[in-house]
């Protein structure tokens, strides 16, 4: 039986990769650097962190403490480690790294180097512990929320974008991923979005299990904005999904954040974009009015993990945040 791993559940590393001067991080690549440095060092506390980098002996530089540290050095187009890593799952008491095709969010982008990062990463022996599958089937980790007990949120937007899967009905994709993950059963979300997401409404930037009877999401209560429509029938909609027993979920609101701009472009900022690790739990903040009751909600719904802000300033300007650079790898069994 194959079961889809949720976030919470014990982890061995995070994956991330670090920005380089091909990337479109390059107009602001040291304040870049300084955010990812800033994520490996907070996990790095707890847990080990894998560091995917195209210049190696450099990003090794930027850490006088490599405890729980790990490098490698391999080419990207991108750092995206939610998108084109692999997506863990759990058959008969061995975890397996489902590698999905990675096609830069419908072939926005340029990605055929990292396309080819987890499946390198296995051949270097860093997933050793893990079985490895390739899939013929365009799907991101940001696309995607395990409730850790067969339920899956994702949304119509993304999955059924016109150049991931065109071939396929909903209908299709759905057992696909059932397939996949053994799922009981998938919510699709049919409203919410963030100005200057490029994902097509990733699940990871609107609503996400903390447990598995309970989505936080992100909401708005600014009537004057643009996303309040939207996320008011995002709201509407959670509330109607209900668990395999049949019951509701618990529901938690995040706070809304005032616009943010990079000279014309409005910025997907939003507080869904966390990262569960073993013993902490790492929010991104914007320098809001609302960062700080964020972060106390994060406290409530976390009284076990330690709490940490990151700064993501500089992250939504390349239209992501902190969730979107990593990618989390369930302990071995």
């Amino acid at each position: 039986m194959t079961r889809l791993c949720a976030e919470w559940e014990e982890q061995e590393f995070v994956q991330l990769v670090f920005p380089h001067k091909d990337t479109d991080w390059l107009e602001y690549l040291d304040d870049a650097i300084k955010t990812f440095v800033d994520i490996a060092k907070t996990i790095q506390r707890y847990q080990k962190v894998l560091i995917v980098a195209n210049d190696l002996s450099y990003v090794k530089s930027l850490f006088a403490n490599k405890r729980n540290l790990s490098f490698i050095k391999l080419p990207s187009n991108d750092t995206w480690s939610r998108d084109f890593g692999g997506i863990t799952v759990e058959q008969e008491n061995k975890r397996y790294i489902l590698d999905f095709k990675f096609n830069a969010w419908g072939k926005k982008f340029e990605y055929d180097k990292d396309n080819q990062i987890t499946k390198k990463l296995k051949l270097k022996g860093l997933l050793k512990n893990y079985g490895h599958q390739s899939i013929n089937f365009v799907l991101e980790g940001g696309a995607i929320e395990s409730n850790g007990s067969g339920v899956l949120l994702t949304t119509t937007q993304c999955l059924l974008e016109e150049n991931r899967n065109p071939k396929l009905s909903k209908k299709q994709i759905e057992k696909h991923l059932v397939q996949y993950f053994g799922l009981k059963k998938v919510l699709w979300l049919d409203h919410g979005y963030l100005a200057g997401d490029d994902t097509d409404s990733h699940i990871d930037t609107l609503a996400r299990f903390v447990s598995n009877d309970t989505i936080v999401y992100q909401s708005c209560d600014d009537k004057d904005d643009e996303h309040y429509e939207e996320l008011s029938k995002m709201e509407m909609q959670l509330k109607s999904f209900r668990n395999i027993d049949g019951k509701a979920f618990k529901l938690v609101p995040l706070p809304w954040i005032e616009a943010k701009y990079d000279q014309d472009d409005r910025l997907p900022a939003t507080y869904a974009n966390f990262l569960i690790t073993n013993k902490a739990v790492l929010v991104p903040t914007y320098k809001d009015k609302n960062d700080k009751k964020a972060l106390e909600i994060f406290k409530k719904i976390f009284p076990k993990r330690d709490i940490i802000d990151i700064d993501c300033t500089t992250l939504i300007r390349q239209h992501g945040s902190l969730h979107c650079v990593t990618m989390q790898y369930p302990k071995g069994v």
